[in-house]
């Protein structure tokens, strides 16, 4: 599925890159759009605004019109100049130095009655670019100059003449401004990491579940990944519906296979017993003897197959109680101490005189031990020697050991392990764990069973 290009991520984070970078100087335009304007509309009849060029090459040309003149008509034309501009003040100094007019509205302000070279200097020096903003021109047949100046906010931009808590307004603005594009950022990600963190919380399974398939939103990029999902959802549940079809046929084929080779089995049996009572060779004698083993044997493994198929279907019949663990030891060691003896194997029995008692199904634990006393019947017998020994809480032991050549070693009877997967399954089900050492001087396998909290 190809995604459109108005609906990538890709171009959405390249538009929002783009608009990080106007924002800010946009920004300062709107916010100026939505308070000074607004202010300056409102303040338009108290707010007075002159141009500075325009006062400048106004006082020059009326020097240069007034350079001739008399001094009355020179200080009545710049008085009439001075009514006309707001807050203005207008001085005129004759040839001498001699100041023969000023008018201000400032009256604080000192004017020398006579001007020496250096004040005149020093006010020229202070003047420029100061506040207020002043124009001083040469009257040259005169021999003098005239002076005019006003407040050098009447003639910047009327900005300056607002109040001060429009400065801090027009900040708040462009910060508002700011924050809206941060807050709208963080909602285009958060919108992202809630999608992916939707999908990831979708991903999430364990051995009894299959994932949910998701809601496919936008067709961006993760769109495609919630597609390809779901698409995934959906092979899995097909797959797992095949395996468990598969498994369920197994599962009846090994228990009608199991069922179907006992009757063979048993006919085998009775066959080979009625040739042992018949007079026989000392050759054919071993080799009926070998035909009851081998038929065992067997049989054994048919019945471990049908337990391991019964136990993984949760079919297997468990009904815990409380048990002797060492009464139960005794019992299975006196059932199989003629195998251990036919076999010519050393058995030790080492068991705690304490009780230890399990919440256990009586039947299983027997066929635990019962797969463990033959597994080392099976494959290590050779070492000719079994321990069975029993330790006591607060976590419980049942140690098998023997003198064998180790599970890593091969031995004639080496088969498929179902006898030690039943253990295995079965130990669970009774929150039993167990462990196995093994190495080339013999194995040891331990049950263990925490029973601190029995009482």
């Amino acid at each position: 599925m190809k995604v459109k290009f108005t609906n990538s991520l890709q171009t959405m984070y390249i538009g929002l890159v783009i608009c990080a970078m106007l924002v800010l100087p946009f920004s300062f335009v709107l916010a100026s759009f939505f308070t000074y304007i607004p202010a300056l509309t409102f303040n338009h009849d108290s707010i007075t605004t002159y141009s500075a060029s325009e006062i400048e090459s106004m006082w020059h040309e009326k020097a240069q019109e007034l350079s001739n003149s008399p001094t009355e008509v020179i200080i009545n034309e710049i008085s009439v100049i001075q009514g006309n501009y707001k807050d203005s003040s207008v001085y005129l100094v004759d040839g001498t130095g001699k100041t023969q007019f000023q008018q201000h509205s400032d009256e604080s302000v000192h004017i020398p009655e006579n001007w020496s070279p250096n004040e005149i200097i020093t006010f020229m020096k202070n003047s420029y670019g100061g506040d207020p903003y002043t124009v001083v021109t040469l009257l040259e047949e005169y021999q003098g100059f005239m002076v005019f100046q006003i407040p050098r906010v009447l003639v910047e931009p009327p900005i300056s003449q607002l109040d001060p808590s429009f400065e801090i307004l027009y900040i708040a603005a462009v910060l508002l401004f700011l924050i809206i594009f941060v807050i709208l950022s963080w909602l285009f990600f958060r919108r992202i990491w809630k999608r992916l963190r939707k999908l990831q919380d979708s991903m999430k399974m364990d051995h009894t579940e299959m994932p949910a398939p998701v809601t496919v939103g936008v067709k961006d990029e993760i769109g495609q990944l919630e597609s390809s999902f779901n698409d995934m959802v959906q092979q899995l549940h097909i797959s797992k519906e095949r395996q468990q079809e598969e498994e369920q046929l197994r599962k009846e084929l090994i228990a009608n296979l199991s069922h179907d080779l006992r009757t063979p089995l048993s006919t085998i049996r009775a066959h080979n017993y009625t040739l042992s009572k018949e007079t026989l060779t000392e050759e054919a004698k071993q080799s009926v003897q070998i035909i009851d083993k081998k038929i065992d044997y067997l049989n054994n493994l048919i019945e471990n197959l049908l337990s391991y198929t019964l136990l993984s279907a949760g079919k297997y019949t468990f009904q815990p109680e409380n048990i002797d663990v060492n009464r139960a030891i005794r019992a299975s060691v006196a059932a199989w101490y003629p195998v251990f003896e036919q076999e010519q194997m050393e058995v030790e029995v080492k068991l705690t005189e304490e009780k230890i008692e399990w919440h256990v199904d009586p039947r299983w634990l027997e066929r635990i031990l019962d797969n463990l006393f033959q597994n080392v019947v099976r494959h290590a017998k050779s070492g000719c020697y079994i321990k069975i020994e029993s330790c006591e809480q607060p976590i419980s032991k049942i140690i098998i050991s023997d003198k064998g050549p180790g599970m890593n070693q091969t031995s004639e009877n080496t088969g498929v392990g179902v006898g030690l997967s039943i253990v295995e399954l079965m130990a669970k089900e009774m929150n039993i764990s167990w462990e196995v050492k093994s190495s080339e001087d013999g194995t040891e396998i331990t049950l263990m069973k925490d029973i601190s909290g029995v009482h």
